[in-house]
């Protein structure tokens, strides 16, 4: 359940076997560059309920997900040209973005005010298994009240992951998490790894 990769040039072999089990409809762990990730593919409804069910997370929460660039973020959610300027300076990185979803979105990881949060992760297993698999993945912390660092307590804490990639100890402080409005507005929701006196 524990596969070993490189955290700088991850092995395409392994990469190509975590996306197998996310096609498969599996939820795994995986660094995200700032704590562990669970995920699943983002457009497989049944993952999701599943990684709900192994998180024991509220259903009234969405969970965030994962997108390998700019490009394919507009694709999920309407970027006024402010709100642009501002996330291409961010990204990649440590920065989680709440903006308003299109479409695309399904409702399970919509707010409310139908509004979804996306990143764009620097870390290169991350990166690896975007390229590879296509589309975006889930981002939930892999941890319920702080977030779980080494892998082995990642499997002891969720025994119903498919698969764990270990990319050697996680950090301990999430993405610091942004509203922007189709304006360019910003409102700092979390201050967390990325550094707030850089997004104004």
């Amino acid at each position: 359940m524990i596969l070993p990769v490189n955290p700088e040039h991850p092995e395409p072999r392994k990469i190509r076997r975590a996306v197998d089990v996310l096609l498969d409809g599996g939820v795994i762990a995986y660094p995200t560059g700032t704590v562990y990730g669970l995920g699943c593919a983002l457009l497989n409804k049944k993952a999701i309920d599943r990684v709900y069910e192994i998180k024991g997370a509220d259903r009234s929460k969405p969970f965030s997900f994962l997108c390998p660039d700019l490009s394919q973020i507009s694709r999920f959610a309407t970027i006024g040209n402010a709100a642009y300027r501002t996330i291409r300076r961010l990204v990649p990185g440590p920065y989680t973005f709440v903006l308003e979803a299109t479409k695309e979105v399904p409702n399970l990881v919509q707010t409310k005010r139908r509004t979804v949060g996306i990143r764009v992760p620097d870390h290169p297993v991350a990166q690896a298994l975007l390229a590879e698999l296509g589309e975006p993945i889930i981002s939930t912390s892999a941890g319920r009240s702080e977030a779980l660092s080494d892998p082995r307590e990642i499997q002891e804490a969720f025994p119903g992951l498919d698969l764990i990639l270990d990319a050697g100890p996680g950090g301990l402080v999430p993405s610091t998490i942004l509203a922007i409005d189709p304006e360019g507005t910003i409102e700092v929701l979390r201050d967390g790894a990325g550094p707030v006196d850089v997004v104004f």
